[in-house]
């Protein structure tokens, strides 16, 4: 295929699949080494890009300014005006990501198989199930080829060093049944304080602020531990990671950038399936779930079952502390 010189990527629009997507991207690098790789990103994301592997353009997408499906597909129009590719890739399921990649007029348009979407596409294939995330975004490039892959690891790059041996703690998510309960934080943190020196940092975006606060003010001892929730733009948070020695998070994007930046990253699971969508480098995570529910993996957002989530719960806080103890003797 080496008529095919600009290639297109629509990315994900949650900030976990958005890194998860850095291995896509470097396939397709490698797939077709002659020609310009553009990227699509949503606001709000687009300081990642900063980190990401070589690309051409960015296209920035806002949703509060095109609205809709018909506003997707206005903002196709513009970037077609602008610009005219040989291959668009769809990364997201949505209508709308599939509209605009139609309004492209793209030579071919390759994307995955969902409801009325398939006619939007050139070429659209099944997602693969049973699989990580990761690898069903690669595969659509196989499928494509008609080819098996080499599958690259996730990366997202940085120029900082690590300059300090503090850890950084993450006790949110947006979804109830992957946060954190509030005793529950307590306790990890007090057990962690307890099992190591380092000096610990609390994170968390502005609308999470006020439940780690009062996290923070339940610990029975604040000794060597900041809470910057609030306090820090996403920007600001990679560079954080960045010059940490290790992570404790729950199954959020946070989780994903530490990983993918390279720093020994412990992810607790409650809700969700982490052989689907854990941090996919395995050399700088642990993965800690319960395991003893029936229930166990769900991927609802809701414990509809307990309320409070019993797989987060009745963690082990011990094991817990030892693990990030290993992680940052490594």
């Amino acid at each position: 295929m080496s008529d095919i010189k600009t290639i297109l990527i629509r990315l994900p629009n949650w900030l976990g699949d958005m890194v998860m997507a850095t291995a896509f991207v470097k396939s397709v690098k490698t797939a077709f080494p002659e020609a310009t790789v553009d990227l699509i990103v949503k606001k709000e994301l687009d300081f990642l890009l900063e980190n990401f592997p070589a690309h051409g353009k960015r296209y920035v997408f806002s949703k509060t300014e095109f609205k809709g499906w018909r506003g997707a597909g206005k903002f196709g129009k513009l970037i077609q005006k602008e610009n005219k590719y040989d291959l668009f890739f769809c990364l997201p399921d949505s209508f709308s990501s599939a509209v605009m990649g139609h309004a492209l007029n793209a030579k071919k348009s390759i994307g995955f198989k969902k409801n009325v979407q398939p006619f939007l596409f050139t070429n659209a294939y099944r997602r693969p199930k049973g699989i990580h995330r990761v690898e069903e975004y690669t595969s659509l490039l196989s499928q494509f080829l008609k080819s098996k892959i080499s599958q690259p690891d996730v990366t997202l790059y940085s120029s900082y060093g690590r300059a300090d041996k503090s850890v950084v703690i993450n006790i949110n998510s947006e979804a109830i049944s992957r946060r954190l309960p509030k005793e529950k934080a307590i306790k990890i943190i007090t057990r962690v304080r307890e099992k190591i020196s380092n000096d610990i940092i609390l994170i968390g975006s502005p609308s999470e602020k006020e439940f780690v606060d009062e996290v923070y003010a339940g610990l029975p001892s604040t000794n060597r531990i900041t809470n910057l929730a609030g306090k820090t733009s996403l920007p600001q948070l990679v560079n954080l990671f960045s010059s940490s020695i290790a992570v404790l998070s729950t199954d959020s994007g946070p989780a994903h950038v530490s990983n993918a930046l390279g720093i020994n990253t412990i992810v607790l699971f409650g809700a969700g399936n982490e052989q689907n969508t854990a941090p996919y480098n395995q050399l700088q995570r642990t993965v800690i779930r319960l395991g003893k529910l029936q229930c166990e993996p769900c991927t609802d957002n809701i414990c509809k079952i307990y309320g409070t989530p019993e797989c987060l719960l009745q963690l082990d806080e011990d094991q817990i502390a030892e693990a990030l103890a290993v992680q940052i003797n490594k």
